[in-house]
C-alpha cells in the first residue's frame, strides 16, 4: 500500500490539470507575445487562468502576477515593495517562523540598509499580537506574516492584524505567504487588508516551477527580473503557458465543494492525532493549550485541516521517515525546504520545543485526495515501528 502524507511538499496533480497542461503542451503551443494566432491562443490561457484565480481570492485578474513558484512570489514581494517605497522608510517587520523564502530576502534587505524586527510566537505558533504592534514606528513599511504555519500548521489573526496595524500607521504594506493557506481557507485580501499574497501552485494539486503573486492596484513593486517587459513589466520572461494553465485549473477546483473537503480533512486529521497520542512519548506540536485528550474539533480547527507535527520521545525523525517509507508511508522531517539542512528548525525552536524532540518530530500532510484507509494503516504502522525502534535506539 502507498500512502502520501507529504502534501505540504508538493500534491499530486489532478487529472483535470494534466489533460489542459498536456494540450497546452502539444496543440497551443505558441509563444504567447506573438502576434499571430498561435500567440493569440497561448494569451488565451495566461488571460483565463489570471481570471480562474482572481475569482478564488475577488480581486482584479490584472492583480495577478505569475511567478516561478512560491519562492520567487515571496521574493518579488518583499524585495520589489521595499524597493518602490524606500524614501518612506526602510523598517520591516516579520515573524520568527516565516518560511526562508520570506526569511532570506529580507536579510537580503538588512544587508542593504533595511532594519528588520522579527516578532515572537508563543508555544502554539500564533504570534504575540502586542509585541508586533509595538514594534511599529514611523519608519515601517512592511509587515510580513505567513498566513498558515508549513512545519505545525499553525494560523495567523490575518484579518485582525491588518486592522489592527494599518490603524496605527495607515500606508503600512501588508504582505502574507498564503502558500500553505490558499484552498484551506476562503482568503479575500481586499477585505482582509492583504496588500501583498502568494501562492505556489505545486501545494494545491497544480504543477511545480507556476506559482503566483497578488498585487493590490494600488501597491507598486520594482521588478527584480529584467528583460522583455512581460507582465507589464513586473515580471519579465516569456510565460510558461502550460504551468499557468494548470495553475488555473487548480484554482478553479480548490472552491468546488469546499466546505466538504474541509471538513473531511479535519476528521482525519483529528483521527491521526487521537490515536498516535495514546502512545508514550507522543507529543503533538502548535495545538492550543485547553486542548484535552479527547482532541475536540473546535480545539482542531484553530490549525490549519492539512498540517500535523509529531515529535516522537527517543527516535529520530530521519529513523522514523525511513522506517515508514519501508511500508509505504511518506511523511517529512519538519518541512521539506529545511530537511536538507543540520540546522534546527526556526518553527520548533521558536514554540520552545524541548531540544530533545528538535530531531525527533515529523511532518505528516494530508490532502483531499487522502483516505481514511490511508490514515488507518498509518495508525497501524506507527504502533506497530515505534517499540522496535525505541528499543534500537536504546542500545
Amino acid at each position: 500500500m502507498e500512502v502520501y502524507l507529504d502534501n505540504s511538499a508538493t500534491t499530486k496533480i489532478s487529472k483535470q490539470v494534466r489533460d489542459i497542461m498536456v494540450k497546452a503542451l502539444y496543440e497551443d503551443y505558441g509563444n504567447p507575445s506573438s502576434m499571430h494566432m498561435m500567440g493569440v491562443d497561448a494569451e488565451k490561457y495566461i488571460k483565463e487562468s489570471a481570471a480562474r484565480i482572481a475569482d478564488s481570492l475577488k480581486v482584479l485578474p490584472k492583480e495577478i502576477i505569475f511567478t516561478s513558484g512560491g519562492t520567487e512570489a515571496n521574493n518579488l514581494a518583499l524585495i520589489g515593495a521595499a524597493q518602490a517605497y524606500h524614501r518612506r522608510g526602510r523598517h520591516i517587520i516579520t515573524t520568527r517562523i516565516e518560511h526562508p523564502s520570506v526569511h532570506q530576502p529580507l536579510l537580503f534587505l538588512e544587508d542593504n540598509g533595511y532594519k528588520l524586527d522579527l516578532v515572537p510566537v508563543d508555544n502554539t505558533g500564533k504570534i504575540i499580537k502586542d509585541k508586533l504592534y509595538d514594534l511599529i514606528n514611523e519608519d515601517t513599511i512592511i509587515v510580513s506574516i505567513m498566513y498558515v504555519n508549513n512545519e505545525i500548521g499553525s494560523v495567523q489573526d490575518i484579518e485582525e492584524i491588518a486592522s489592527k496595524i494599518k490603524s496605527i500607521k495607515k500606508d503600512i504594506i501588508l504582505h502574507v505567504d498564503g502558500v500553505q493557506a490558499f484552498g484551506k481557507y476562503r482568503v479575500h485580501p481586499k477585505r482582509m487588508g492583504i496588500d501583498l499574497f502568494s501562492i505556489s501552485g505545486h501545494k494545491i494539486h497544480g504543477p511545480k516551477g507556476i506559482g503566483a503573486l497578488y498585487i493590490a492596484d494600488n501597491i507598486r513593486v520594482k521588478p527584480i527580473i529584467f528583460g522583455g517587459g512581460h507582465q507589464r513589466g513586473i515580471r519579465s520572461g516569456t510565460e510558461n503557458v502550460p504551468a499557468i494553465a494548470g495553475l488555473g485549473q487548480a484554482a478553479s477546483e480548490l472552491y468546488q465543494d469546499f466546505d466538504h473537503k474541509i471538513e473531511r480533512m479535519y476528521k482525519l486529521k483529528r483521527l491521526l492525532i487521537k490515536e498516535i497520542s495514546k502512545l508514550d512519548g507522543v507529543v503533538i506540536n502548535g495545538l492550543p493549550l485547553e486542548c484535552d485528550k479527547d482532541f475536540g474539533m473546535d480545539h482542531i480547527k484553530k490549525t490549519a485541516p492539512h498540517i500535523i507535527s509529531v515529535s516522537f520521545e527517543g527516535v529520530r525523525a530521519e529513523v522514523l521517515l525511513h522506517a515508514l517509507e519501508e511500508r509505504g508511508i511518506y511523511v517529512s522531517a519538519g518541512s521539506a525546504c529545511s530537511s536538507n539542512h543540520p540546522q534546527p528548525s526556526s518553527t520548533l525552536t521558536a514554540i520552545g520545543i524541548s531540544k530533545t524532540l528538535l530531531d525527533s518530530t515529523i511532518r505528516v500532510s494530508i490532502s483531499e485526495m487522502t483516505t481514511k484507509e490511508e490514515i488507518d494503516y498509518t495508525i497501524e504502522q506507527i504502533k506497530d515501528i515505534l517499540p522496535f525502534l525505541r528499543r534500537y535506539t536504546r542500545r
